[in-house]
């Protein structure tokens, strides 16, 4: 049996300028566990002087990085990629303790983790695009070259993957990084990532992590003049702060989701209960694409809400250690104090609570799950809850339920459930969002789908064949084989 690698320790620093060194701005981070409270790490946290560092650093380490040969860089993230899934446990359990994934969960985090580092590889190679032109003995191409530095600022609910999406392309293309994880994860949101890239021979100062609370280093670190791309992951408020202060920088941005997902009436409403299940309360519903609302037809609304009711009361909720917790905690006290909070104001809002529940384990923060039924206006179809709460509604034919879907800010992921394909495309085609899915969980981890969204759900795409664009610049360069007339 292969060696059991040592576990990475050390998480009191982290990686500034290539070297692992202690924040400066005089303040420490407690990251605890949020099942039971218990300390994981005590942090110094970086203030704007490690940001200038870091982004110093980034520049000089980027120029000679990118003049290495496309199969070197390849090769750090096939290593990467080989210690991520050697790693699989280690990194599972900081998951399950820091954001409180259940097991399963876990390990299809670390699974999508090494996908997308593995994917990493193929995003190495120059890329040269050769481009028509109607002018005699012309040639034009069009090469991609990397943007420079680039700011990735990622959330807690899947940390890993969500700072590695960004992280791994945009290393590949080329660039360095800078990367702010979450106040809430800053283990599994950063450090242990760049544990694993210094392992697999990433050269110092291409990644920089600094941990520091959004209020302090936050706005420097999007206004800063050295990188030229910020990609951020999070919600909608903070997305439009961030473009109002990026100045002219590329931005990538993935914002709030209200997603709906739409049970016409010729669905096979046993699997669309289930998908919806799974959208609903699948980290606690503590994902940017969850079935945030259930949309169901009339004439099958009845007998939709009890499949629906009879599978949520089946879930575990509990430990997220244990083997057959489905239910772990949410995040943190002002998380659940603001999921508690919509709730109350739907019920104020007429919407009918079917099942709730106290929350319940060592910190008091494991939530059971909620389903309601209401109109599209209560406050939990209404706005982004991010908890484990599916507030069910009806529709009166197919066009209603388009319109329901289409009436809220939000754009990112949605579904429908048909037993007709073609009438699942037709309808698809006109949801305003970024994603649809038809006759599947809108909660999707496939490291080749483009992930984004429309309305204010946020701008670019994250992942597929569409990642370069955000990490790159284009140089047209024409060359003119033979000389031709110049006309005034």
């Amino acid at each position: 049996m292969p060696e059991t690698p040592t576990p990475y320790t050390g998480f009191d620093r982290m990686p500034l300028a290539g070297e692992w060194r202690s924040g400066g701005s005089g303040s420490v981070l407690t990251d605890t566990n949020p099942y039971d409270d218990a300390v994981l790490a005590e942090i110094p946290l970086a203030g704007t002087e490690d940001v200038d560092r870091a982004c110093r650093a980034a520049g000089e380490a980027q120029r000679a990085w990118a003049r290495t040969a496309p199969e070197q860089r390849a090769a750090v993230f096939e290593r990467a990629a080989g210690i991520v899934m050697r790693r699989a446990g280690e990194l599972g359990d900081w998951l399950t303790r820091e954001v409180g994934a259940t097991r399963a969960r876990a390990a299809v985090e670390v699974a999508i983790t090494a996908a997308v580092t593995a994917a990493g590889a193929g995003h190495t190679a120059d890329v040269v695009d050769t481009v028509g032109t109607d002018v005699p003995d012309k040639e034009n191409r069009v090469y991609r070259k990397p943007a420079g530095v680039v700011t990735v600022i990622s959330p807690w609910n899947f940390p890993m993957y969500l700072s590695n999406r960004s992280v791994a392309p945009a290393l590949a293309l080329g660039n360095a990084v800078v990367l702010k994880p979450a106040e809430d994860s800053p283990v599994t949101g950063g450090l242990l990532l760049a544990k694993v890239y210094e392992e697999a021979g990433l050269p110092p100062g291409l990644l920089s992590v600094v941990v520091g609370r959004g209020r302090d280093i936050g706005d420097h670190l999007v206004q800063h003049e050295i990188p030229r791309v910020v990609s951020f992951t999070g919600s909608t408020p903070v997305g439009r702060g961030i473009a109002a202060k990026a100045g002219l920088k590329k931005l990538a941005l993935e914002l709030g989701g209200n997603g709906p997902l739409i049970v016409l009436d010729d669905a096979d409403l046993q699997r669309a209960a289930e998908c919806a299940v799974f959208g609903s309360y699948y980290h606690q519903g503590q994902i940017c694409m969850a079935t945030n609302r259930v949309v169901v037809d009339t004439s099958v609304y009845d007998e939709f809400v009890d499949r629906f009711v009879e599978l949520t009361r089946l879930l575990r909720t509990g430990d997220p250690r244990a083997s057959a917790t489905q239910i772990g905690p949410v995040i943190n006290d002002k998380q659940l104090n603001g999921i508690r909070d919509k709730i109350s104001r739907a019920v104020a809002d007429g919407a009918k609570l079917l099942l709730s529940g106290e929350p319940t384990g060592p910190a008091g923060r494991v939530l059971a799950p909620h389903v309601l039924l209401g109109d599209n206006h209560v406050t939990t179809a209404a706005e982004e809850v991010f908890g484990p709460v599916a507030t069910l509604v009806r529709a009166d034919g197919e066009e209603d339920a388009l319109w329901i879907a289409n009436d809220t800010q939000y754009g990112l992921s949605s579904g429908v459930f048909t037993r007709d394909v073609e009438r699942g495309l037709r309808f698809a085609q006109r949801v305003e969002a970024g994603m649809t899915h038809i006759n599947d969980t809108t909660v999707h981890d496939d490291v080749h789908a483009a992930f984004g969204g429309e309305k204010a759900s946020g701008i670019g795409r994250f992942g597929g064949r569409w990642v370069a664009d955000d990490f790159t610049t284009h140089h047209w360069i024409s060359i003119q084989h033979k000389p031709r007339p110049l006309v005034f």
